[in-house]
Parts: structure tokens; sequence; C-alpha cells
């Protein structure tokens, strides 16, 4: 099935051109191809682009996004990747303006670990368990086929361990970072803060409430 262009030429000498929704049938006797008009859109110059569009996109509805693209594209274009990326860039934002991801980088200095990647994977986590919440095991394919984490294009499970013991290892000095900056953030006049971390959470979690007191 495909969209064809016939053109008539009037007396005058004008071209006129036509739409029409054409799929091609096999002549019963000669066996060759011909071409049976299934619905006629009218002249080409008058007409309903908003009711093609509506055809494409219900069409497309029953394609993966990569082959709507490659098929619009009419073979010039190879999709090699379709992620998504709204959620995970808001939250990345937000994960800068609240100076996350420095807190983390300058937790890194003096120890044997790349802060920036340790900090971008964590990062993953953390937007792992916001938009689809699931195990490690489960973020290291999610981040590597689901969506595109800015800066983290995929991760081990064993890189997710290792950046978690550095977050345990350096949690407070961490917090307290993300803190100020909150409080700074937010023009905060902070006297206590309350950190949580329930005994009772699995071995390797590194999720940890705060409260902040005025």
């Amino acid at each position: 099935m495909y969209l064809r262009e016939s053109r008539r030429r009037n007396k005058d000498g004008t071209v006129v051109s036509y739409l029409q929704l054409a799929h091609n049938e096999r002549h019963p006797r000669t066996g060759s191809p011909v071409a049976r008009v299934i619905h006629n859109f009218g002249r080409a110059d008058l007409v309903d682009r908003a009711a093609l569009r509506r055809l494409v996109a219900s069409i497309s509805r029953f394609l993966e996004p990569g082959q709507a693209v490659t098929a619009a594209a009419a073979g010039q274009v190879e999709v090699l990747d379709s992620r998504r990326m709204g959620g995970a860039w808001v939250l990345s934002r937000l994960w800068d303006r609240l100076e996350i991801g420095q807190a983390i980088r300058r937790a890194a200095q003096g120890r044997r670990l790349d802060g920036e990647a340790a900090g971008r994977v964590l990062f993953a986590l953390a937007a792992q368990r916001a938009l689809e919440p699931a195990s490690k095991l489960a973020a290291t394919r999610w981040a590597a086929e689901r969506v595109f984490v800015e800066g983290c294009p995929g991760f081990s499970d064993d890189a997710a361990y290792r950046a978690m013991d550095f977050l345990l290892g350096a949690l407070e000095e961490i917090a307290a970072e993300i803190f100020f900056s909150v409080a700074h953030l937010l023009n905060l006049d902070v006297d206590i803060v309350f950190a949580d971390y329930p005994a009772n959470r699995p071995a390797g979690s590194a999720a940890v409430d705060f409260v902040l007191a005025a």
C-alpha cells in the first residue's frame, strides 16, 4: 500500500496532480502488477494536509519509534538507537541545581575513584528509582537500553555496587554539602538536621531520609 500521485494535463496545457491511496494487485490473466485505488484524496494542491497527518499518526501508533522514523525518511536515515529522555533530563537539571553532583565529585577527591563517573552512575540509580523503580541489576539495563542518561551511556552491576559503596563511605560529607546547598538555595534558617538510615533496609541500600528543622 502506498500514496501515489497521478497527473492530468488540461486542454489549456496546465497539469493537475491527484493523490490516491493504492496498492498493487496481480492481474488474474497477465500476472503483471496493477495499481488498485483504495481512496482518492483529491487534487494535490487542495488536499486536506491535516487528514494526511492524522493518517500517518494513526499508522505510526503500531510502529516502534525507530521504525516510524525510518519509514518517514523512506530509508534515507538509519536509526541506530532510540531512547526516552524527558524524565531523566528533568531530574538531571534538579540534580545539578541542588549541586549533588558537585558534592559527590568533591567527596571523591583523595579516593581512588573517578568522581564524575561515580556521580553519573549514582544519578542513574536515583533516576531509575524515581521513574521506574526496580533492582540495581534492572537499572543497568534501564540506563543502557531504555533511557538516555546524560553522561552515562551505561554501566555494569559492578560499577553500580562500587558507586554505592563509595556513597555509603562518604555519606556524611556528601549529605552535609547537599544540606548546606539546599539551605542556601531555599534561603532556610535551619538549626537541626535529622538523618534516618533504618537498620532494616537491604544491605547495599544507600537510601537516606533527611528532615530539616527550623
